[in-house]
């Protein structure tokens, strides 16, 4: 679907997105595809032609944020430092468009790693290898995703239940905030607990929730966001009292939501995302408040439910009435301040 881009000189710094060559193993998952491959097979190469194609489709993106993805890990290192491999090849792309000859947007200028934090404080010199890397390196994620229905998640995902709580994690995770890193959290709805665990635990440690929690509306949870809601909004007031958590806008048009449920590419317009999205998106930002809440595209995984355009088209439409202070947080300060880019809004 095409549309007219709406506030087109708004700036934006998309703090989530990832790059990946899945070609190679999307013919070893069984047919079908669950949902979410099915989604990101519709970009199984997503690296710098395809991202700058969308982040210059007409918004004013500024800058990305780079999220972690297991890919390009660095062929024949030992387990621990095989993510050493993604780091180095997004700096790559990273130094390629700060070189100018693609225009003004600053792809992939923070970079979100894995560090596999069970190793308790060995992970440290795994941070320290990723810091050395590249300069862009801000932080890292270790998602917990899980769910005791397998149609929830699908075969790419095997966090063990109750990570966040496990001791040695906790230990490996104190390593974050001897170095400054963040740390981005994904996990689903019925897990917030969990989150919030270690929120209260770390106070001093930023956390960014992904994917506003990501509510759940397939497999086990089909048709039950409507009865999940109340729970999910209590859960997220609750996190919006630890100062240290953040919460990113977005993730909703992934197939784990199903908002829309059937995919890929949907073709919805805007003004039916927007609709469909706004309960979970003014319940972060009153929540959160516009100085700890982002959008975010998530791409390519929501292209299930949008193109890059309309996408950012729906959030505008939800902040219609916000203030220009307001709109500045939401769609470039917040995300210039937690990843350390405030240079790019100057």
């Amino acid at each position: 679907m095409s549309e007219a881009i709406l506030e087109p000189e708004l700036p934006i710094i998309d703090p989530h997105h990832h790059l990946w060559d899945l070609r190679p193993l999307l013919g070893g998952f069984p047919e079908p595809l669950h949902p979410f491959l099915a989604a990101i097979a519709l970009s199984p190469y997503y690296t710098f032609n395809e991202l700058h194609a969308d982040a210059t489709s007409g918004h004013n993106v500024i800058g990305t944020v780079f999220m972690e993805c297991g890919a390009f890990y660095r062929a024949g290192a030992s387990d621990a430092l095989k993510v050493l491999g993604e780091v180095e090849y997004v700096a790559g792309v990273a130094a390629q468009s700060a070189s100018g000859l693609y225009g003004d947007t600053r792809l992939c200028a923070a970079i979100i790693g894995h560090a596999d934090l069970t190793q308790g404080s060995a992970a440290g010199a795994v941070l320290d290898a990723l810091m050395a890397a590249s300069p862009r390196f801000k932080g890292i994620r270790h998602a917990a995703a899980w769910d005791a229905d397998p149609e929830v998640l699908g075969p790419p995902f095997h966090a063990p239940k109750g990570l966040y709580h496990d001791a040695t994690f906790r230990e490996g995770f104190a390593e974050l905030g001897k170095r400054g890193l963040t740390f981005d959290a994904w996990l689903l709805e019925p897990q917030l607990g969990d989150v919030l665990s270690l929120a209260r635990a770390f106070p001093d440690q930023p956390i960014c929730l992904d994917h506003c929690g990501t509510p759940l509306g397939m497999g086990s949870y089909h048709g039950k966001l409507h009865e999940r809601f109340d729970v999910w909004r209590a859960m997220i007031k609750d996190l919006a009292a630890c100062p240290n958590v953040s919460v990113k806008l977005g993730g909703l048009a992934m197939s784990f939501a199903g908002m829309p449920d059937h995919g890929p590419a949907a073709g919805l317009s805007s003004e039916v995302l927007a609709a469909m999205w706004r309960p979970y998106i003014e319940t972060c930002i009153e929540a959160f408040g516009p100085s700890r809440a982002m959008f975010e595209s998530n791409y390519p995984v929501d292209k299930w439910g949008a193109s890059y355009a309309v996408l950012w088209n729906a959030f505008k439409r939800l902040t219609h009435g916000a203030s220009a202070d307001d709109k500045r947080a939401l769609y470039a300060g917040t995300a210039a301040r937690f990843y350390g880019l405030e240079h790019l809004l100057t």
